[in-house]
C-alpha cells in the first residue's frame, strides 16, 4: 500500500540475504506509487487498489503469463521479513521432494515475542504452532506455490478482495490432486495485528465465505457450512456494529454474483475430513 517502505525495505533486504540462487522480487505498488527499491528489484504501480487477490494475481502475471518463467512463487507481506537466510533454499527442496506439493505456508510470528497467533496456525488444531503438518488452506502473507498449480486452477478470486481468498484457491487445489503444507520451521516475522478492529473487516469476511461455500462446496454442504458460521459467529459475541456489518456482508453474497460455480467433488470433500477440517466448518 506504500504506507511502509523502512519495513518493505526490511523485507527486500532480508530476501536479498538468502541462501542459494538469487531470488528474483517483484514489488507490487497496489494503488500506490512503490518507493525507491534496492537494484535489481522489479515493480508494478497499479494505478487503483485491486485488493489483496488481485494484486497478487497482477504479481503473478510479472513472472510471465500464470508465472511461467519460473517454477515456484513466494507471496510475502511488505511488513514482515525472513529471519532466516535458508527459508528459498528450503523451500526448494520440499518441492523437489515432493512433486504433489502445491503450496507451502510459513509461519508467522512476533519478532518481539516469537509468538504465533491462533489465527496464523492454518487448522483446526492450533494449539501447537511449532507442529508442521498437511493442511487445507494457507496463510496469504506468507507462502509459497507452485506454478503448475495456478495453470491447473487459476489465480486467486480477484473480487474477494480481501478475506478467504486463500481457501478458495487452497480448495481448487486440493481438488485438483494437490498438497498442501504448514511448514512451522520456516519462519516469516511479521507484528501482531487483529484486523478485526476494522469494521468492513466483519462485512468482507461474512460475504467472502458466502461466496466461497457457492462457488466450491456441493449442495448439500452450503447450509451446512453457512450455519455453522453463524452460529460461531454468534457465539463470539461481537459487538452490535460489527455484527450488524457481519450480518450485511453475509446478506451481499447471497445477492451478488460468486463468480464461476466449480463444487468439490465428494472424495475431495472425504480428503478434506481425514485432514482434519471437513468443509462445514
Amino acid at each position: 500500500m506504500g504506507t511502509r517502505p523502512a519495513e518493505l525495505r526490511a523485507l527486500l533486504d532480508s530476501v536479498a540475504r538468502q541462501d542459494g540462487a538469487a531470488v528474483r522480487t517483484v514489488v507490487v505498488g497496489n494503488g500506490a506509487p512503490v518507493p525507491e527499491l534496492p537494484e535489481g528489484v522489479e515493480s508494478v504501480e497499479l494505478p487503483e487498489n485491486l485488493g489483496i487477490p488481485g494484486g497478487r494475481n497482477v504479481g503473478i502475471e510479472a513472472f510471465g503469463p500464470g508465472g511461467r518463467d519460473v517454477d515456484i512463487l513466494l507471496f510475502l507481506d511488505d511488513d514482515g521479513h525472513l529471519p532466516d537466510a535458508g527459508v528459498a533454499e528450503a523451500v526448494r527442496e520440499a518441492f523437489a521432494a515432493d512433486p504433489r506439493l502445491g503450496i507451502i505456508s510459513f509461519r508467522i510470528a512476533d519478532p518481539d515475542t516469537g509468538v504465533t497467533q491462533r489465527r496464523h496456525v492454518p487448522r483446526l488444531r492450533a494449539s501447537d504452532p511449532l507442529r508442521s503438518s498437511r493442511v487445507t488452506t494457507f496463510l496469504g502473507g506468507a507462502n509459497a506455490v507452485r506454478t503448475e498449480v495456478f495453470a491447473q486452477v487459476g489465480g486467486l478470486p480477484d473480487d474477494f478482495f480481501y478475506a478467504h481468498e486463500e481457501t478458495d484457491l487452497a480448495w481448487r487445489a486440493l481438488d485438483a490432486g494437490w498438497q498442501i503444507d504448514y511448514r512451522a520451521d520456516l519462519v516469516m516475522h511479521h507484528p501482531t495485528t487483529a484486523p478485526s478492529r476494522h469494521t468492513h473487516y466483519h462485512r468482507m469476511v461474512a460475504r467472502n465465505r458466502v461466496w466461497l461455500a457457492r462457488r466450491n462446496l456441493p449442495l448439500p454442504l452450503i447450509p451446512v457450512y453457512l450455519g455453522v458460521w453463524m452460529l460461531l459467529t454468534l457465539l463470539r459475541r461481537p459487538s452490535w456494529t460489527a455484527l450488524k456489518a457481519w450480518f450485511g456482508g453475509f446478506a451481499e453474497g447471497w445477492r451478488t454474483p460468486a463468480g464461476s460455480r466449480r463444487p468439490m467433488r465428494w472424495r475431495t470433500v472425504w480428503r478434506l475430513t481425514r485432514l482434519g477440517r471437513p468443509p462445514v466448518i
